[in-house]
């Protein structure tokens, strides 16, 4: 009879077990086509944020939009739209592949090809991807979150600004292919040398502490194996708050950038920064850094002011302060890192722009 009892039980506990796995496959496969619909709208979303402006602005509206106030309002929306979507889209994409991914393995994939390996690879994931500076913070956000050396995703976030293939083909196409290699390896060889001197300064106390403390590091910590509902609560709930804390910063920002968009003084630096000056690199850095601009924007700009007499390097050093170190990217930095780390990373990151600059300079 015990034989009997055992399995009267097992049958009763099994039967259970058998009416609900086929609803939790049916919720899985839902939740699925969720996530599905949600990435087309937000692919929809940010093709639209491409379109829709002009036609509002310049015929609805009747702004006229080669005016600065026209452009600058032009700027301002648009890009405040793209880097929402973005923070939004990418915040919740990386933190869903985290709650997947532990932080751990993560770690011990970079960390275990050694360091300057790592570094190599955040520097090549930084070129291929096409973001400007604001762009790189919901990435920075998420790998610094996942436990990534800060020395990694230090390199990351100043190589995919300063690296671009739209600014390399225009610089090949405007100063030649040698200048646009030049450029390249240069970009490479200051984000890797950059993220290492920062990696070595152990400055992971001067990260805000909510990038570490985020619902999906939270679920990770538990361990175990979360259900995909799991992980996609905690990838919302980490984006809204993430969101929440930095929208602010993302407004403030672009809009100085959308005030100054496009202001480039060129007498000033063919006064203060021609050929003959030995401070040209350091004032065409300077100066580069309250503007705002992506390398294919600011690389036709680079040419004006060669043709002006600025030297080679100065000019680089010109559009890699623009695109590295501008005022909106780094008010949109400050949510993530502390006035300390702020500043010693636009630091570090100017004196590697100065000496690219004048070392360009000696070799052109």
């Amino acid at each position: 009879m015990r034989i009997e009892t055992l399995v009267a039980e097992m049958t009763s506990h099994s039967h259970p077990v058998t009416s609900i796995r086929p609803d939790a496959a049916v919720h899985g496969r839902d939740l699925r086509w969720a996530l599905a619909g949600a990435a087309v709208l937000w692919i929809a979303l940010y093709a639209l944020n491409e379109q829709i402006w002009e036609p509002i602005l310049g015929g609805l509206i009747g702004l006229d939009l080669d005016s600065r106030l026209g452009d600058a309002v032009q700027f301002f929306l648009y890009d405040s739209v793209k880097i929402m979507l973005l923070l939004v889209g990418l915040i919740f994409a990386i933190g869903l592949l985290r709650a997947s991914f532990s932080a751990e393995r993560a770690r011990s994939l970079l960390m275990g090809r050694g360091l300057i390996v790592g570094l190599g690879l955040a520097a090549i994931l930084g070129a291929v991807t096409p973001f400007c500076a604001c762009s790189s913070v919901p990435v920075f956000i998420g790998l610094v979150a996942a436990g990534i050396p800060l020395a990694v995703t230090m390199t990351f976030l100043i190589s995919s600004p300063i690296i671009s293939e739209v600014g390399a083909v225009m610089m090949g196409g405007l100063f030649g292919w040698h200048v646009a290699a030049i450029y390249l390896a240069s970009g490479v060889a200051l984000s890797i040398a950059a993220g290492w001197t920062l990696g070595r300064m152990n400055l992971e106390r001067w990260v805000e502490p909510f990038v570490f403390a985020t619902p999906v590091g939270q679920l990770a910590a538990n361990g175990g194996s979360p259900t995909l509902r799991q992980r996609v609560d905690a990838a919302r709930r980490e984006t809204i708050e993430i969101a929440r804390s930095v929208w602010p910063y993302v407004l403030v920002g672009i809009g100085i950038g959308a005030a100054i968009h496009n202001w480039v003084p060129a007498d000033f630096f063919a006064t203060y920064a021609g050929a003959d000056n030995p401070f040209a690199v350091v004032i065409a850095t300077l100066a580069g850094a309250p503007l705002y601009a992506n390398p294919a924007g600011v690389v036709p700009l680079a040419e004006a002011l060669t043709v002006k007499g600025l030297a080679l390097g100065t000019a680089m050093a010109f559009v890699m302060s623009v695109v590295a170190i501008s005022i909106p990217s780094t008010i949109l930095l400050r949510r993530v890192l502390k006035p300390q780390l702020l500043a010693i990373f636009t630091g570090v990151v100017a004196i590697g722009i100065m000496i690219t600059g004048f070392l360009l300079n000696l070799i052109s």
